[in-house]
C-alpha cells in the first residue's frame, strides 16, 4: 500500500506556520492535529469553515487521520450549506469564529485557548495514498457548485510537481502568504498543500484587502511568495501605497494579462508566475506571463487532443498522468506547440460569436480592465439573446466597470481601439463595485440580478451632458465637472417629465453635491413628491442624483402645486 507523510518537513523545529507574527513548529502542528482529532464528532463528513489557514490546516489533517471527508464549498451562503447537507446529511460545520451562524450542527476550534504541548520527537504519520480527503466544489460562476473527490495521493503529488516546478525545494524556508480562502482549489493547493508537502509555512490570515496584503507580507520572513488572483493583485497594485518585496508571485483562478504581470514584477520586486489548472484536476501548467504565452506542462502531466464524436468535429483536450487519478476532459480550447507545451485560447464556454467572428469573455475582460482607471470590470452575455442573422437579431453583450472618475464614453472609445466594434458592448454601466466572492470570481447568479437592475436603470429618467456643452467652457480646463447648476437644470427638466407636467420651481431649499460628474458621464434621476395631495400651498420634492453608481447630489425642491389646484388662502 502506497503512503505518503502528513508533513515533509526535515525536523520538529521546522516553521509550517506564522500566526501573529510567531512561528509555529511541525512538532506543534502535529500535536495540534492529533490533539484535535481525538476530540472531532463521529460523522464522516465535515464542513471546514475555519477562517485562520492554520486552523483550517489543522482540521484538515486532523479529519483526514480520522478518516473523515472534508467538504470545501466556494461559499457560506445559506443556499450553498442547503446543497452541502443534501449531499452528506451526517455534516457537521469545524469552525473557529464564535458568532458563526451556519445552518448546521457546528463544533467550534478551540485549539487556541489550550494550546497543545508538542512531542520532543514527534512522530510524522504516514496517510494511504487512495484514501479520499475532501470534496472540492466548483465556483459556480458558470453554473451549480459540483463536487469533486480528492484523495490524498493526488493532492501530495500535485504539492510536490508544483514545489519543484516553482523552485520551493531550493533549501530555504519559504513563506506562503495568500488572499484565496482555503476552502477554494487554488487556496488549498497552493497554500495549505504546498506548505504542507514543499517545506514550506503557512501565513495564517488571508490576506484579502491591499492594506492587509502589505501587512501579511510584511509580518513574515523571507524568501516569501504571494499566493493570488488577478483581481486581487490589480487591487494591490492600484492602492498606490508602496509595496514589500515579495520573492515570488504566483497567480490562478482567472487569466491574468501581460501588462498587469509586468506591472506586479516591478511594483513587488518579484516574478510572477501563473499557474493554470481547474478545480477537477488541481494545477497542469505554469508559465512566466509577463515574458511569454506558452504554458508548460508539470511533471508527469500529458495532454491528449482527441475528435469527439458528440460534438462534431471538435477536438476534446484531455488530461492525464502525474498527480490525475483518472483522465480528465478540459473545458479550454488547446493549442498544442509540443508534448510539454501550449497555447490557452480560452474556455469554450467562454467563446461568443457575433456577426460571424469569434472571440473568448475573458478577452474582453482583460482588454477592459486593461484600460487606464477601470479597477475592475466584466462582459457579460445575457440568457435571453440569441444570434439570429437570418432573422436581423445580433447578440448584444452587456459590460460593468467599475471605474471612479472615468466616464463610460471615455472607456468605449479606449475599447474601440482594442475589440471589434462586433464586440462593444451595448450598454456599458459604470457601478460602484462587483459582486466578486472570496476568490475573485463572478459567480453567474450574483452577476445577472445587478445586470438586470443596471438595464432596468436605463429606463429611469436620466440625462446626459456631452463635452461640448457651452457651461464646460473654462469649468475646469483640462478637468472638465459639469456644474451644479448644469445638473440641477436638467435634473428639474427630467422630474417635470416623469410627472407629466413642467416644474415651476418657487425655492431650491438644501442641495448637496456630492461627486463631480464628467461629461458623457449618464446621470440618473429619482424623485418623491410630498405634500401636493394634502392641499398644502406648495409642494416639495425630493431629489437624488447618481452615476456610475455613486451619489453625486440630493437635495429639495419646492414647487407651486399643478395647475387647476386650488391653494390655500394665506393667514
Amino acid at each position: 500500500m502506497t503512503t505518503f507523510p502528513l508533513l515533509s518537513h526535515p525536523t520538529p523545529d521546522s516553521v509550517v506556520a506564522w500566526q501573529g507574527g510567531q512561528a509555529i513548529t511541525a512538532s506543534r502542528f502535529l500535536a495540534d492535529v492529533n490533539a484535535l482529532a481525538a476530540r472531532l464528532p463521529a460523522a464522516q463528513h465535515v464542513f471546514n469553515a475555519c477562517t485562520d489557514r492554520y486552523r483550517f490546516a489543522v482540521g484538515l489533517c486532523a479529519a483526514l487521520l480520522c478518516g473523515k471527508v472534508s467538504l470545501l464549498p466556494p461559499s457560506q451562503t445559506p443556499d450553498m450549506v442547503r446543497q452541502l447537507a443534501a449531499f452528506a446529511p451526517d455534516l457537521y460545520c469545524l469552525h473557529d469564529e464564535a458568532d458563526c451562524n451556519v445552518d448546521l450542527p457546528r463544533f467550534f476550534y478551540a485549539g487556541g485557548e489550550n494550546p497543545t504541548t508538542p512531542a520532543a520527537q514527534p512522530t510524522i504519520p504516514e496517510v494511504p495514498a487512495d484514501r479520499l480527503m475532501a470534496h472540492v466544489f466548483t465556483s459556480g460562476s458558470t453554473g451549480q457548485p459540483v463536487a469533486h473527490a480528492k484523495t490524498w495521493g493526488a493532492m501530495v503529488r500535485g504539492a510536490r510537481a508544483t514545489a519543484q516546478r516553482l523552485g520551493l525545494l531550493d533549501g530555504r524556508a519559504w513563506t506562503l502568504v495568500g488572499t484565496l480562502p482555503p476552502q477554494h482549489m487554488f487556496g488549498l493547493e497552493a497554500t495549505v498543500m504546498l506548505a504542507l508537502q514543499g517545506g514550506a509555512a503557512l501565513a495564517c490570515a488571508t490576506a484579502f484587502y491591499p492594506a492587509d496584503i502589505r501587512a501579511a507580507l510584511q509580518a513574515v520572513p523571507r524568501p516569501r511568495a504571494l499566493v493570488t488572483s488577478p483581481v486581487h493583485l490589480r487591487a494591490l497594485l492600484q492602492a498606490g501605497s508602496e509595496l514589500p518585496p515579495a520573492d515570488l508571485v504566483l497567480s490562478a483562478t482567472a487569466p491574468l494579462g501581460r501588462a498587469l504581470a509586468r506591472q506586479a514584477q516591478t511594483g513587488l520586486a518579484a516574478p510572477v508566475t501563473e499557474i493554470y489548472g481547474s478545480t477537477e484536476t488541481g494545477a497542469l501548467a505554469t508559465r512566466a506571463t509577463a515574458a511569454t504565452e506558452e504554458w508548460t506542462l508539470l511533471p508527469g502531466i500529458t495532454l491528449d487532443h482527441r475528435p469527439e464524436p458528440s460534438a462534431g468535429a471538435a477536438t476534446v483536450t484531455w488530461a492525464m498522468g502525474g498527480h490525475i487519478d483518472q483522465p480528465v476532459a478540459l473545458g479550454d480550447a488547446i493549442g498544442p506547440i509540443d508534448a510539454a507545451r501550449f497555447r490557452l485560447h480560452g474556455r469554450k464556454a467562454d467563446m461568443i460569436k457575433i456577426a460571424g467572428k469569434r472571440t473568448s469573455l475573458a478577452y474582453l475582460n482583460q482588454q477592459l480592465t486593461s484600460i487606464d482607471g477601470v479597477q475592475d470590470g466584466t462582459f457579460f452575455l445575457p440568457d435571453d439573446v440569441h444570434e439570429d442573422e437570418a432573422a436581423g437579431r445580433v447578440v448584444r453583450l452587456v459590460a460593468l466597470a467599475v471605474a471612479p472618475g472615468v466616464t463610460a464614453a471615455h472607456i468605449l472609445q479606449a475599447l474601440r481601439g482594442r475589440i471589434d466594434a462586433a464586440f462593444l458592448p451595448r450598454p456599458l454601466c459604470l457601478v460602484g463595485q462587483l459582486p466578486r466572492n472570496a476568490a475573485g470570481k463572478l459567480p453567474r447568479e450574483a452577476l445577472a440580478p445587478l445586470v438586470a437592475a443596471r438595464l432596468a436603470q436605463r429606463h429611469a429618467p436620466g440625462f446626459v451632458i456631452d463635452a461640448g456643452h457651452p457651461a464646460l467652457a473654462g469649468h475646469f480646463p483640462g478637468n472638465p465637472v459639469v456644474p451644479g447648476v448644469v445638473l440641477l437644470d436638467h435634473a428639474i427638466l427630467q422630474i417635470g417629465a416623469a410627472l407629466g407636467r413642467p416644474v415651476a420651481v418657487s425655492q431650491v431649499g438644501t442641495v448637496k453635491f456630492l461627486s463631480p460628474v464628467r461629461p458623457g458621464e449618464r446621470v440618473e434621476v429619482d424623485h418623491q413628491l410630498q405634500d401636493e395631495d394634502t392641499g398644502a400651498a406648495l409642494a416639495s420634492i425630493r431629489f437624488r442624483l447618481s452615476a456610475g453608481g455613486r451619489d453625486v447630489a440630493s437635495g429639495t425642491l419646492t414647487m407651486r402645486p399643478a395647475p387647476g389646484r386650488q391653494e390655500a388662502s394665506p393667514c
